[in-house]
């Protein structure tokens, strides 16, 4: 049988692999309740945020231990049937789906956060800790743990696909901020990539291998983070602009004179008026740049004026100030309900999400030739983006039974990425290749590192059962 996609022109399909009824015996006897083959609950676990379909997984083992995850594999590669890794199901690139069947391992009950070391500023934690329930852990210790990447994701997903979010520009990415990994491999064997300590050059760096592995090489069973300190002051604004382009200079020129910004993010005027309508706001509906700063009174008041002035220059206007926790929180919020905001905006509809990132100097010159081809369309669409990262996200919009709107949203997709990968950008800044951009995975990093992954994945995972079918096919 073979594995139906949205995306067949893109994603090669895929046969299913027999998941024999000796595998689910010998789960439900080791597992007992911790193993579910019930409709429901399979159906759950095979889908994710993104627009693919495919059958779902033929069990799911509720892991509560690194045991339960080495012992789930064993069984799994015993029978050469594919595991994937299940956090709370955010992916937007198909990265959940059972394409080749299998099994998922569901990793939501290992939530405990299991040590934290304030004088090192360190925290270690299982993988289904969720980065709230982290800084809801530590809140006490003055520190914070500062990747958000939208949804309230769980830790092990977040390093399986090498997120960020709004505060990178300031803080790195997840490749930045694990310092150490327990994994367990494709052959059940539980593993750790590194230590404590701040850095290391003791051999290969297997941390950074299977961060943004995408759950391809081993399944991850605990974390150590880097923590810093809360900072001593913070203020957000809101500031719109007569245009894109007018919003998007002004992030390039604070960037390009080293204005420490802990955040930055865009909003095009048709993501402002989604916002207002699903969060109950009244923000003005032009292009619009949602700005955040950490330091001292001093810094912060610093920081504050030289973007307003850099702002000023380009018609920044409305410039309005969120120094309480309260108002802060709410327009963070707003900002993070963008993309179900989109969705509600026009009901039945799914969105294409796109990932590109790009030099900061070909910031404007990808948007705004992209925002051209969107509009010259017809497709409805939004855009917010970490711009002070470069990378920002399109959503075009489409109603799933019209596949000229399909169509329409992936040639858009294609151009941009294209047009990110002249001007020396990727196709993915945090979401991960998943299904959706393995070719373009290619025409980014050449054939030849294309196979040099291959020939990693087959090394540590000779029967191809850690998350088949993602990133590239064997």
């Amino acid at each position: 049988m073979n594995a139906p996609t949205a995306h067949n022109h893109l994603v090669p399909e895929i046969r299913q692999r027999e998941v024999p009824a000796a595998l689910i015996d010998a789960l439900k006897a080791r597992f007992g309740a911790q193993c579910s083959t019930a409709l429901a609950v399979r159906e759950q676990h095979g889908r994710d945020e993104s627009s693919f379909e495919a059958p779902p997984p033929a069990a799911v083992v509720f892991a509560e231990s690194t045991q339960d995850v080495a012992d789930a594999v064993k069984l799994a590669s015993q029978y050469e049937v594919p595991v994937i890794p299940f956090g709370v199901g955010s992916s937007l690139e198909g990265h959940l789906l059972a394409v080749q069947g299998g099994i998922s391992i569901d990793l939501g009950r290992m939530n405990k956060v299991l040590s934290v070391n304030p004088e090192d500023l360190t925290v270690t934690v299982q993988p289904g800790v969720t980065r709230k329930q982290v800084n809801d852990e530590i809140k006490s210790t003055g520190l914070f743990f500062p990747i958000d990447p939208g949804a309230d994701a769980t830790i092990g997903g977040m390093s399986a696909t090498r997120a960020s979010g709004t505060n990178a520009v300031r803080y790195g990415t997840m490749r930045d901020n694990v310092l150490s990994l327990e994994v367990v491999t494709a052959s059940g064997e539980v593993i750790r990539t590194g230590t404590r300590a701040k850095k290391s050059s003791a051999g290969y760096d297997l941390t950074r291998l299977f961060i943004g592995s995408e759950g391809t090489l081993g399944v991850i069973t605990e974390v150590t983070l880097r923590l810093y300190p809360l900072p001593e002051a913070i203020s957000a604004a809101v500031c719109s602009f007569p245009s894109i382009a007018d919003a998007v200079h002004t992030v390039i020129q604070v960037i390009q004179l080293g204005v420490p910004i802990a955040r930055v993010e865009l909003i095009d005027q048709n993501a402002v008026r989604m916002v207002n309508a699903h969060s109950k706001l009244a923000l003005r509906e032009e292009p619009m740049l949602l700005m955040e700063f950490h330091g001292s009174p001093a810094g912060v008041k610093e920081q504050a004026e030289v973007v307003q002035e850099i702002a000023a220059d380009h018609g920044g206007k409305a410039f309005e100030w969120a120094t309480t926790p309260e108002e802060r929180t709410r327009l963070w919020t707003a900002r993070h309900n963008a993309y179900f905001a989109a969705i509600q905006s026009k009901p039945g509809c799914r969105a294409i999400s796109t990932d590109t990132c790009v030099p900061i100097s070909r910031l404007a010159d990808c948007l705004l030739d992209s925002v051209r081809e969107a509009d010259e369309s017809g497709l409805p669409y939004f855009i917010v983006g970490h711009v002070g990262d470069g990378n920002f996200h399109f959503g075009y919009l489409l109603d799933p039974a019209k596949p000229q709107e399909r169509e329409v949203a992936e040639r858009l997709n294609h151009a941009l990425v294209s047009r990110a990968l002249e001007m020396g950008g990727t196709c993915s800044g945090e979401h991960g290749v998943g299904l959706h951009k393995m070719d373009f995975l290619v025409t980014e990093a050449g054939a030849g590192a294309v196979e040099m992954m291959r020939t990693i994945k087959r090394a540590l995972d000779p029967k191809n059962i850690m998350n088949p079918g993602k990133i590239f096919t064997l």
